[in-house]
């Protein structure tokens, strides 16, 4: 080919025109040169054998995913109780069964499909009638024969790249017999069709799926980019979300194809980023799915606490066995989970946690208390240092109630002091009547949180910010606590006092003050505003328990 920048192997340009032009011949379109003896050097014989009766569908054709997903699965289940893997090659012809398992199924060596020159051996025919058996016995329905171009095909190929030059003779090379399944002839001949026009017909996402199949299985990398293009297009849904995601294990590594399981993956995050609304729906989905929706920073929960509630509620429905969920959690759960924004009495429960490896739950609780004693921007640094293949352990989600520092003090009276810092775009959500809690925090046995309004100043003149005290609901308790608010401020950046208090809390109720910075709204968001610092407004609250 005179194209210089046609890739050997995984040729990008897609022509939509199969008509013969020479144009088209430039950009690689040999659509008019398809099963054509003129453009030929070789003939490929497809022989279709019968499937086995576990795996036969009752209809023609797949006309749903669920479908496609169903005869997938009894296909895989079947071919892993045959070796599937036939090569014989005679002097004139070679002869390659592709009914082959996939490659998380079955170890198979990559390179079992090139040709032997030599003819086996007594004792390796003998290995192979047990293992092949079956493939032989099998009925050969029909037969294809087509006309090929060998550069075509070995250049779109690694699989016939090494059909078509394994050092053979050429004279010897003139026929080759590919067996494959009634269920596999549709998609290849599509996939070959492809191979020369850089085309398909077929549009429906289980056709699609196929071929896709196909593709992988002949190594055609630029088909495989083709349908992950045209399965994006289509409408995504969760049903064929979680399929894209557990596809088998040598479609999913295949670079062509990460765009489609990206898409279905962030598909999955945005429709379940609020799990409380779907909870039943997020219970029953399979690991793939969980796995998808826990890797979003966008999840919307009310804590990592409830993060680490759910994965553990999920597991113990899902894997009942104590070691299928340790090594689950060990293995592909755990990691997601962020358990540096876990509360303190929440990491004290994952040490004692008998569904977590020990040494796991140690490591990781150790990890989250050394992020915490970090400095704010120590803090920030990790969070964008951060990457995927760490999980994004150290990124904080989107949570409801906001994550706080707390330091407690026992004498000479029982007292803590707590952190609470919003980011500029945070507080611009809460105009004109918003509202964002923290996290609780703890005192004296009763549990509190903090919470920053945008609410009307006193006389209901101007919009203001609000900073207020509440204690959680428990029962009639009483409470009686001195609190003080401060903020740090420029220039200085120091906390500075802005309001004192006492109050006698019962469980449900909040004090605090709808003026905290005694200027309105506008003011306080301005952009030279003294609240902020690199874009973040940094609270504090001091609790003490009165005498």
């Amino acid at each position: 080919m005179k194209n210089s920048n046609l890739d050997l192997f995984d040729p990008r340009t897609e022509v939509m025109d199969s008509d013969y032009s020479p144009d088209a011949v430039r950009d690689g379109d040999f659509g008019f040169a398809f099963n054509d003896s003129n453009f030929s050097d070789r003939t490929l014989q497809i022989e279709i054998i019968a499937e086995s009766p576990e795996t036969r569908s009752d209809g023609e054709g797949c006309q749903s995913l669920a479908d496609w997903a169903r005869n997938r699965k009894r296909r895989r289940e079947d071919i892993k109780k045959e070796s599937a893997v036939d090569i014989n090659v005679g002097p004139e012809e070679q002869i390659v069964n592709c009914n082959q398992p996939d490659a998380e199924d079955e170890n198979e060596d990559e390179e079992a499909v090139a040709m032997n020159e030599e003819p086996n051996s007594g004792d390796e025919a003998a290995d192979s009638n047990d293992s092949n058996w079956s493939m032989e016995c099998s009925t050969v329905l029909r037969v294809k024969v087509l006309h090929i171009s060998s550069p075509i095909l070995a250049a779109k190929s690694p699989f016939f790249y090494k059909l078509f030059s394994n050092g053979m003779r050429e004279s010897e090379q003139r026929h080759v017999t590919l067996r494959i399944t009634v269920s596999e002839e549709a998609a290849l001949m599509e996939l070959l069709n492809f191979m020369y026009s850089n085309t398909l017909s077929v549009t429906t996402a289980p056709a699609l799926l196929d071929v896709l199949m196909a593709a992988d299985k002949f190594e055609v990398a630029s088909c495989m980019r083709h349908c992950s293009r045209l399965l994006r297009n289509l409408s995504m849904t969760p049903e064929s979300a979680l399929l894209y995601l557990e596809l088998p294990s040598s479609v999913l590594m295949a670079e062509a194809v990460q765009p489609l399981t990206d898409a279905a993956k962030q598909f999955l995050a945005v429709r379940y980023k609020d799990m409380t609304k779907f909870q039943d729906e997020v219970m029953s989905l399979p690991l793939a799915g969980i796995e998808a929706i826990m890797s979003s920073d966008d999840l919307q929960v009310a804590s990592e606490d409830a993060v680490y509630d759910f994965v553990l509620k999920w597991s113990r429905a899902q894997y009942p066995k104590l070691e299928e969920r340790r090594e689950i959690l060990g293995s592909r759960l755990g990691r997601l989970i962020r358990f540096p924004y876990m509360t303190c009495r929440k990491l004290k429960k994952v040490l004692v946690c008998n569904d977590f490896d020990h040494d796991l739950a140690s490591k990781v609780v150790l990890e989250a208390l050394f992020f915490k004693a970090e400095a704010p921007h120590r803090q920030r640094s990790l969070a964008a240092e951060d990457s995927p293949t760490t999980n994004r352990r150290f990124v904080e989600r989107a949570y409801k109630y906001r994550p706080v520092k707390v330091v407690e003090f026992e004498l000479p009276r029982q007292q803590c002091v707590v952190y609470l810092d919003l980011k500029r775009e945070e507080c611009n959500n809460l105009f004109p009547s918003g509202r964002v809690y923290s996290q609780a925090f703890h005192l004296g046995g009763q549990g509190f949180f903090l919470s920053a309004h945008c609410n009307m100043d006193q006389q209901s003149s101007f919009h203001c910010f609000g900073l207020f005290l509440g204690m959680q609901e428990k029962g009639s308790v009483t409470f009686a606590v001195d609190y003080e608010f401060a903020a740090r401020s420029k220039p200085a950046e120091e906390y500075t006092s802005k309001y004192k208090g006492n109050y006698t809390f019962t469980g449900g109720k909040a004090v605090g003050y709808r003026n905290l910075f005694g200027m309105p709204w506008t003011s306080f968001m301005a952009d030279d505003s003294p609240y902020f610092i690199n874009g973040i407004l940094h609270l504090r609250a001091e609790l003490t328990i009165r005498q």
